[in-house]
């Protein structure tokens, strides 16, 4: 037999590929869809920033690595999931400084000759202020196939989320200048607007030498750092007062600096830093795949939430009567099954999957689904719900749509509900005195989760987190015993009253309630709280400031209702 020929380095050449990509100027939204096709086909990526392998492993949904001080055995340490691309830093090198471009481009080409996938990560835009250009040329010298893909420039950019637009009717000449020693200021003495680069350590030189090439030294300047982030900061000033501005606002890369008139549009068109939680930091305890939603939700309002699972869903201890209740099902045994959580349906669809079974099983049987959530969860098998609460999403509104037990028209009296093993018997209850018999079955268990890590502790109980998210009680009870309570400072916003009772029995004041017990409702009722605390604060002239950056000693006595 022919043992097949290793490639050779021409071969492996021919069949290389090199992405350029421009992964914007902070913002992950920002990505192009050709960029986020090309990042999860990519064998290789090479960044530019240690933020992009965090980047990469948040939009491939992969785990962030172990470091083996973290563990008391490192061998024993094995990846978990999908383990993505390959990561190599095109940034520093191994003295943690910045490569020159000369050597990024050795790094992209040893990588492409490897004859794989190969995807470079570049702040902002490829081709516009960045090495892609001499980057791409060293790959065409090696004969390396590319591809540059534009992504959005922090030129453009930043001042959007700024609010400053960098042309109007009004004002149609700009310039982009990189600041230096050789820049001839006195060609900058007009009215355009100027975009300045790298101006944060320069801008008091920079000031005095627009104002001598003509400008006024009233002429507005708008300075902003880690633009398009939740940490955006920006300093509105003028000439005359922006280095001194800066300094007191600690100003410090990256940041885009904006000169002329347009800056003074920022007072009504800003919108990014304006957004009701912009900046907060809002704990989110819930189990980790439950998280998602209500992460999302928050960020759309400009918060950062930080997601601390405190229960940990798992098996039965005994799974003999789930077993015993699903074969029941098959076998016709019930006329109506309740889901009361999104949980619920995960368990049985699991037990399901275990017996090769299918949504074909509940041919004949009415389906309860105590929200829209777990409805949704419902319909993602198949299936559709026969009753959803008209009214309030919980068991109480699932017991007042559900219909008397009549023994003419209901075959069956029985009906299968798979819950928590802590879950209340309110529903089992109403349904006995409805004249149904109840087959109450746990399904799973809900466990405390370990202590998050000790600066998280910290932050808790410190009062670093402007807000904690609560969407149950026993979320409650969790948080308390694993980290303890809440700062008084922080904002408490609970899903419904029964979480609300619960918070205040653990000595926690609730701020905010949600009209109905709905994670989006939840989300948006914390948000109008937010906005409306910053409309008082800025009626009130004063500084637009975040629950944590305040210690009160006493919390609010009213508590908001959306």
């Amino acid at each position: 037999m022919t043992r097949a020929k290793s490639p050779s380095v021409a071969d492996l050449i021919a069949r290389s590929w090199v992405s350029f990509v421009g992964s914007g100027p902070g913002d992950p939204d920002l990505l192009t869809v050709r960029a986020v096709d090309l990042i999860r086909q990519a064998d290789v990526v090479v960044t530019e920033t240690p933020e992009h392998a965090g980047l990469v492993r948040t939009l491939l949904g992969l785990p962030t690595p172990v470091e083996p001080a973290d563990v008391d055995d490192p061998a024993a340490v094995e990846p978990v999931g999908p383990v993505g691309p390959e990561l190599v830093d095109g940034g520093f090198g191994e003295d943690g400084q910045p490569l020159t471009h000369a050597n990024r481009a050795k790094v992209v080409v040893k990588q492409a000759k490897r004859g794989l996938r190969v995807v470079r990560l570049l702040s902002g835009e490829p081709f516009l202020y960045a090495s892609g250009p001499e980057e791409a040329q060293a790959c065409a010298k090696a004969g390396i196939g590319f591809e540059v893909v534009p992504g959005v420039s922090s030129v453009s950019a930043v001042p959007a989320y700024a609010g400053i637009p960098l042309t109007t009717k009004d004002h149609r000449e700009l310039a982009v200048v990189t600041c230096g020693d050789k820049v001839d200021w006195s060609r900058y003495g007009d009215n355009r607007t100027l975009v300045l680069l790298s101006a944060v350590g320069q801008i008091a030189d920079v000031a005095k030498a627009l104002v001598a090439a003509g400008r006024s030294p009233q002429t507005p300047v708008a300075m902003t750092r880690v633009g398009t982030t939740t940490e955006q900061q920006t300093v509105a000033s003028t000439l005359e007062h922006i280095a001194a501005d800066a300094r007191a606002a600690r100003m410090s890369p990256p940041a885009i600096t904006v000169v002329g008139d347009v800056v003074d549009l920022r007072e009504t068109l800003s919108w990014f830093e304006t957004k009701p939680l912009f900046g907060w930091r809002v704990l989110v305890p819930r189990t980790k795949d439950q998280a998602a939603s209500l992460s999302t939700g928050l960020r759309g309002y400009g918060a950062v939430p930080e997601e601390v699972p405190t229960i940990s869903v798992e098996p039965p201890r005994n799974p003999l009567q789930m077993d015993k209740a699903v074969r029941g099902l098959v076998e016709g045994r019930y006329e109506w099954i309740a889901f009361t959580s999104v949980n619920a349906v995960r368990a049985v669809r699991e037990k399901f999957e275990e017996y090769g079974l299918d949504a074909r099983a509940f041919s004949g049987l009415k389906i309860a689904a105590v929200g829209d959530k777990t409805a949704a969860a419902i319909a993602a098998w198949g299936l559709r719900a026969d009753l959803v609460p008209s009214g309030e999403q919980s068991a109480a509104g699932l017991l007042a749509d559900w219909p008397e037990y009549d023994e003419v028209l209901d075959p069956i009296n029985r009906v299968f509900l798979p819950r928590a093993d802590i879950a209340t018997e309110t529903l089992v209850a109403g349904l006995v005195d409805l004249g149904w018999e109840c087959d109450d079955v746990t399904a799973y268990r809900t466990v405390r989760a370990t202590p998050p890590p000790a600066p998280v502790r910290d932050a808790i109980k410190s009062g670093r987190f402007d807000a904690v998210v609560f969407t149950s009680s026993s979320t409650v009870r969790n948080l308390v015993g694993i980290a303890g309570k809440p700062h008084p400072s922080t904002v408490i916003a609970v899903i419904g009253p029964a979480t609300a009772k619960t918070a205040e029995e653990h000595g926690l004041r609730v701020d905010v309630l949600a009209p109905k017990p709905d994670v989006d409702e939840l989300v948006r009722a914390l948000a109008d709280f937010g906005g409306a605390r910053r409309s008082a604060m800025v009626e009130a002239g004063e500084p637009v400031t975040k629950p944590s950056d305040r210690k009160p000693s006493a919390r609010r006595s009213s508590r908001a209702k959306a």
